[in-house]
């Protein structure tokens, strides 16, 4: 015999309000984490990973952590390579709220309605990245006919190159300090720079020539200091200052000067054309235009080197840092590093061209951008930033502060030192 169809647990009221009730537990209980999807870039159909993926998305989310004592798993071993942490845990978050709040890209490959196996967690409370190994979707198991949450069983994430796009900085830590990542050094952006003397009474042939006469302090010399780089064309000579306050450097009475530049795109000689006039001191130089290089590279830019064989390496920039104080170089540290070929390959920093700042040379080409011109590549290097993590190093100054051996017996009692 059928159920009475007059009597039903399904009453959408009720049901209603437990889940809000569940909600409202969870935002006051919970923890604000951040979920990530996982975007598939090149699945393995034989093992069914994908070590490339990408991870474009974060969504701030309530969850609520479920563990009691402190995280479930194996804990920390403590092998010959180091220390290998196995902590899980168990998240449990509102139905409705994940529908609303996690939301996919089309070109992940995945449209499920639900939290998806492989996807991450970040928990801002342990500081610690997490990935969802089964979702449980029947607990509580159907209380007034229906389901409210589900349950997710996480193990802490092992970083194997993943590409995050975030703008959470500390996520963003997590493929800085552990990606494998190449170090491209490049000759940095420079102007040009010289310094004056002024004499008094002084006018050159050509000031002369002109039919003026001298009514004070003139320049007598300049010196070039240094170069500059990347100049396409002879920059702009302009002198500043000078005067002072009651008896500036007019325009008709600023001194006038030229200058050329090498193949390589540096200034080669500087030449006085035009003295100037009523100069009290000697004033400063100043070197514009000219140069056609875009030196603006920013942290999660692409970019590119055209090999000589016609392959284009990329990477995105990590970091980017000037090798001291002064120094002539500025070199990024790039992961995700490959060639559209799908070929080993590595930036190359052994040739050049006649022209220095094309695509076509041993430049780096900010893609994201879309410059065609780019700094000159000085040296690479490669840097293995996942072997950082085995701790031995921490080991290390723990041990050195565990023992005095400078005592006869630093097993015994304290002596006086």
């Amino acid at each position: 015999m059928a159920r009475n169809f007059y009597f039903s647990e399904k009453v959408r009221s009720e049901m209603d309000l437990y889940e809000d009730l569940v909600i409202e537990a969870l935002k006051i209980y919970g923890q604000d984490v951040y979920y990530l999807p996982r975007h598939l870039v090149n699945e393995d159909t034989l093992f069914g990973d994908d070590p490339a993926s990408n991870f474009p998305q974060t969504h701030k989310i309530e969850m609520y952590i479920e563990n009691v004592e402190g995280f479930d798993g194996e804990g920390d071993l403590f092998t010959r390579f180091g220390v290998e942490i196995r902590d899980e845990v168990t998240l449990v978050v509102s139905r409705s709220r994940w529908s609303k709040q996690v939301h996919r890209f089309d070109t992940s490959g995945i449209t499920n309605d639900r939290p998806t196996e492989g996807d991450l967690i970040y928990i801002p409370l342990t500081n610690k990245m997490f990935q969802v190994q089964h979702v449980e979707h029947e607990q509580p198991f159907y209380q007034i006919e229906n389901l409210p949450v589900f349950k997710l069983r996480c193990t802490l994430f092992e970083y194997t190159g993943e590409n995050f796009n975030t703008a959470v900085d500390d996520i963003q830590a997590i493929e800085k300090d552990g990606s494998y990542q190449y170090k491209v050094c490049t000759i940095a952006p420079a102007s040009a720079t010289a310094s004056t003397t002024v004499t008094g009474l002084y006018v050159d042939s050509n000031y002369v020539q002109l039919g003026y006469a001298a009514r004070g302090l003139g320049l007598s010399s300049l010196n070039l200091l240094t170069g500059g780089t990347y100049y396409s064309t002879a920059p702009t000579i302009r002198f500043i200052g000078g005067g002072d306050s009651s008896n500036p450097i007019a325009i008709g009475d600023s001194a006038i000067a030229t200058c050329t530049i090498t193949s390589s795109g540096t200034v080669d000689t500087i030449t006085l054309i035009d003295s100037g006039n009523n100069y009290m001191t000697a004033p400063s130089i100043e070197f514009i235009d000219g140069t056609v290089v875009d030196s603006d590279y920013s942290v999660g830019d692409t970019v590119t080197q055209l090999l000589p064989g016609g392959v284009t390496m990329s990477g995105e920039i990590v970091s980017i840092q000037m090798e001291s104080s002064g120094s002539p170089y500025r070199c990024f540290n790039l992961a995700h590093v490959g060639g559209d070929d799908g070929k080993y390959h590595s930036f190359d920093s052994n040739y050049t061209a006649t022209s220095p700042f094309t695509a076509a040379t041993g430049t780096l080409i900010n893609s994201t951008n879309g410059s065609l011109n780019g700094l000159v590549i000085h040296s690479v290097t490669e840097e293995n930033k996942l072997s950082e993590t085995e701790q031995n190093e921490t080991f290390s100054d723990f041990s050195d502060d565990f023992l005095d051996f400078s005592e006869d017996n630093p097993f015994g009692d304290p002596e006086d030192q």
